[in-house]
């Protein structure tokens, strides 16, 4: 795992969102997000992957994960994650970043500053976004 300091550097990131842009809010959960935003944060250039895991009755943690791996970020930067999510992503060697909020265009900034600080561990339980859950 990464540091906050390596954090500093740009990079190709995935950032959880729930909306299209730069402007949607970040979505805190990371296995049923709305949208995977992969930003390099030196240009900014972005690619809005709508999850197609949202709707899965089991497994979207993990199966978002493999997701995210494929697309060759070296870090997530979320609300939330759960421990089977977390577990893929680290096993990929990506760092994980959670507690963002606001806009994923102000993730991005606080991302790049060094503000998150890398997780080593799950933020929620499983199952957290599953429907009739926690949002």
């Amino acid at each position: 795992m990464c540091s906050a300091m390596n954090a500093a550097f740009g990079g190709k990131i995935c950032i959880t969102s729930e909306g299209n842009s730069l402007n949607a809010s970040v979505d805190p959960r990371f296995g049923r997000c709305q949208y995977f935003i992969i930003v390099d944060t030196d240009t900014l250039e972005f690619e809005a992957v709508e999850n197609p895991n949202i709707e899965s009755m089991g497994g979207a943690g993990i199966q978002s994960a493999q997701f995210v791996t494929s697309k060759k970020v070296k870090a997530v930067v979320t609300g939330n994650v759960g421990p089977n999510a977390f577990q893929t992503l680290q096993a990929a060697g990506i760092d994980i970043f959670t507690g963002a909020s606001g806009t994923v265009k102000e993730a991005i900034e606080q991302y790049k500053k060094g503000e998150f600080k890398a997780v080593s561990g799950p933020s929620v339980g499983s199952h957290f976004g599953m429907p009739g859950k926690n949002k």
